[in-house]
């Protein structure tokens, strides 16, 4: 992450990266697999509308589908809601690719990120 946060110009010193990580860190779960943690997820789950606001696969699981399974069961989740969900990536980040396959669309962009929008 800290890459892509490079890529994309972010610049941030340790406050500023805690407190990025602390963000509705109320909304975090580890991503647990045959008993081992793999990962970090937080969802934001508000009547109408989700906020995916990150996910974090452990880099030995990256590209095996795993990040995959977890955003397509939040959206399972959130089509039995009647929830849209709304995520943000960095203008650098790879998985942005992914996110527009699984059907999220731009909605808006700053200097570093796309905001992206899955609608049910």
């Amino acid at each position: 992450m800290v890459q892509h946060l490079l890529n994309s110009g972010v610049l941030l010193n340790a406050d500023a990266q805690m407190a990025r990580v602390m963000y509705r860190f109320d909304c975090a779960k580890v991503v647990v697999l045959d008993g081992e943690d793999v990962g970090l997820l937080k969802v934001s789950r508000d009547v109408s509308s989700w906020e995916l606001i990150q996910i974090q696969v452990s880099p030995a699981l990256q590209g095996r589908g795993l990040g995959e399974r977890l955003i397509r069961q939040i959206m399972r989740e959130a089509d039995e809601n009647g929830a849209d969900v709304e995520l943000s990536v960095l203008k650098a980040n790879p998985a942005r690719v992914l996110y527009e396959r699984l059907g999220f669309r731009m909605v808006s962009e700053s200097d570093t990120e796309y905001i992206l929008r899955r609608v049910i």
